[in-house]
């Protein structure tokens, strides 16, 4: 039976659930597609259009997991810097990768005002700003090498950087105006209902139990059906399983929290992202925050090793919301939820081809949103024959991490070490 939505600020607020009903027999589908996220939802908006037959199969409902879980920030860029991504990747590559990775702005925006998807979204900026001396050099820098390659980006001082957030506790940083944010569970659900209306099919309450090749084709089985289709997508980030062996190996599941107040009145809330801007800051750990359409403030950041979280564990985003904004000390929280961030080793979003017709796109390393549409979209051209060589993206052979089982640990620990030395920067 299908999982009710984490009680989340984006499940009380979002657009109506789209009709998924569960797979019921066998189908047969040009192309199957395994969760129905942003990266599954994107891919099958693109193949629809382009008047492929597609099947999406989903364990629970759309964007039950991180996509209806996100903050909804949509962010240019990677975790490497542009130079760092010429360097790493080469000429010819690097510049088509740097390229794709700050389109995303332009990719999730412009699907919303085609598509018509109602999901309060806001194309205002985002900002980065600096907790250190250090940091503040780096994104300086950061800022610098975007400008160079035409980016609508500027340095912000720490006078206007006050302003911009409604808080004296940064140094300065930078402006993105090619980012923005959206209520990520309406976004989900309107890729998904233009998918749809461009003629696929989807199902909830169907999760893909086995994977496995009849023929020419692929089976994938559900618990009450089955879809055979020539190409298999799978787009299931930080919820893979064991469908494909060793996939879930490839990336490290990590525990993110958010926390939402209620509508903040104008005496609290009127000098706080005045102009609408999304933030995520130098922190090792860090703080990313905005406002909803409806004035909430939403604060998330690390949570601890484990799904579900109780009310608690919220701490740490407290201790961020007062010492950012004191004047909401005592606001309480009315929304807490998590969900789980799929990072990798390499810090880079993952597009694998696993074998003939199979392939997956994860690993977003925070930054979904954006970057999950845009490798939704990347698959769809792969299976409708675009060569791997003209992708702006590199497709790797899936490599699973060595000492997989003490991930999670190393993690733990880090997270420790993280959090000490940003205390330790910020002194």
């Amino acid at each position: 039976m299908a999982q009710a939505h984490t009680a989340s600020l984006w499940a009380r607020t979002a657009t109506p659930e789209i009709d998924a009903p569960a797979l019921q027999g066998q189908a047969q589908a040009d192309v199957a597609i395994v969760g129905a996220g942003f990266t599954g939802c994107a891919a099958a908006l693109a193949l629809a259009s382009r008047g492929a037959k597609v099947r999406v199969l989903e364990a629970n409902a759309v964007g039950w997991g991180a996509s209806g879980r996100t903050g909804g920030q949509v962010i240019p860029g990677l975790k490497y810097d542009p130079d760092e991504l010429d360097a790493m990747f080469g000429p010819e590559l690097g510049p088509r990768i740097v390229q794709a990775a700050g389109s995303v702005g332009d990719e999730v925006f412009g699907l919303i005002e085609r598509h018509g998807i109602a999901c309060d979204a806001a194309q205002k900026g985002w900002l980065q700003p600096a907790f250190s001396p250090r940091t503040l050099e780096i994104v300086q820098r950061r800022c610098e090498q975007w400008r160079q390659r035409g980016a609508d980006v500027a340095p912000v001082d720490r006078s206007r950087m006050a302003r911009l957030l409604g808080s004296e506790h940064y140094l300065g940083g930078w402006e993105d105006r090619r980012a923005g944010h959206v209520q990520p569970l309406s976004y989900v659900r309107g890729l998904a209902a233009a998918a749809q209306h461009a003629g696929a099919v989807i199902h909830g309450d169907s999760p893909a139990v086995a994977l496995s090749r009849q023929g020419s084709a692929w089976r994938v089985s559900t618990p009450n059906g089955v879809v055979d289709a020539g190409e298999v997508l799978i787009g299931t980030n930080g919820y893979t399983d064991g469908l494909w062996p060793g996939l879930a190996r490839t990336v490290v599941p990590i525990i993110t929290l958010q926390v939402a107040t209620g509508p903040l009145p104008d005496a609290l809330g009127k000098d706080i992202l005045p102009e609408g801007h999304a933030a995520s800051d130098t922190r090792r750990l860090l703080w990313y925050f905005r406002r909803d359409a409806h004035g909430r403030l939403i604060m998330g950041g690390r949570a601890p090793f484990r799904d579900e979280l109780v009310a608690g564990d919220a701490r740490y985003a407290r201790n961020a919301v007062d010492r950012l904004y004191p004047q909401l000390r005592d606001t309480p929280f009315e929304f807490h939820w998590s969900g789980r961030v799929a990072m990798t080793k390499d810090h880079l979003p993952h597009l694998h081809r696993l074998a003939d017709g199979l392939w997956v796109a994860l690993g977003y390393n925070g930054r979904g949103v954006g970057l999950a549409t845009l490798l939704g979209r990347y698959l769809a051209e792969l299976v409708s024959g675009t060569r791997p060589q003209d992708i702006p993206f590199p497709v790797t052979a899936m490599r699973p991490i060595v000492g997989y089982p003490f991930t999670r640990l190393a993690a733990r620990v880090l997270t420790g070490y993280y959090r000490m030395r940003d205390r330790l920067e910020a002194a």
